[in-house]
């Protein structure tokens, strides 16, 4: 399989358009535009029966006792761990691509509704859901895409993978709140054929991408 993106280049920035947040000289970080990227694949094998797409960053700090404070920097050396930022499921094998914007074009605070989603298909939740899990204006269930918004005192830029799976069920066996691990575990001896294409993102004007 091949994936392609006109919002970003393999191995190229992300487009700030594309982010939860973007840069802001005072603030440091303010909400941008959270538009899902254009995405389009090809050379599904015979036999694909769905696709799922997952987005998931796998430099986010394994501890945050440095993330976003003053005077302080998340140090390159720390252990990293997986975040979620987009899951979802059961788009039929006639479709060969998504708009950009077309899952996601703002922030919502407490998160967009799911998981019934366009073309049928079903969005999980992101882990967007227990960042916000303490915060009293913006907890909720945070279905579907929601885009980079790593820590601005990070010494290294993020990578946001974006992998479709072409799957042989049509039905992914996974219900209501579900997660990017989850969707993980269902699709084991399932995918026939999977394509990912990576963009970058800091906030932090000190790191060069």
């Amino acid at each position: 399989m091949q994936i392609t993106s006109t919002s970003f280049r393999d191995g190229a920035p992300i487009p700030s358009e594309c982010a939860f947040c973007k840069l802001d000289a005072k603030t440091h970080a303010t909400l941008s535009s959270n538009r899902n990227p254009q995405l389009a694949w090809s050379g599904a094998p015979a036999g694909t029966k769905s696709f799922a797409i997952v987005c998931h960053d796998p430099d986010v700090p394994s501890r945050g006792d440095d993330v976003n404070q003053e005077g302080r920097v998340v140090p390159r050396t720390l252990a990293r761990v997986d975040f979620f930022h987009w899951v979802l499921v059961d788009l039929p094998p006639s479709v060969s691509s998504v708009a950009a914007g077309e899952f996601a074009s703002s922030v919502t605070p407490r998160g967009k509704p799911g998981p019934a989603a366009a073309h049928g298909a079903r969005q999980g939740v992101n882990d967007y859901t227990g960042w916000f899990a303490s915060d009293r204006d913006m907890s909720g269930s945070y279905f579907g895409y929601d885009g980079p918004c790593p820590p601005w005192n990070d010494e290294i830029p993020h990578h946001y993978v974006f992998t479709v799976f072409a799957l042989d069920v049509a039905r992914l066996a996974v219900d209501g709140d579900f997660t990017g691990a989850q969707a993980r575990e269902a699709m084991k001896g399932h995918i026939l054929a999977q394509a990912s294409i990576t963009g970058l993102y800091t906030l932090n004007p000190m790191v060069k991408i």
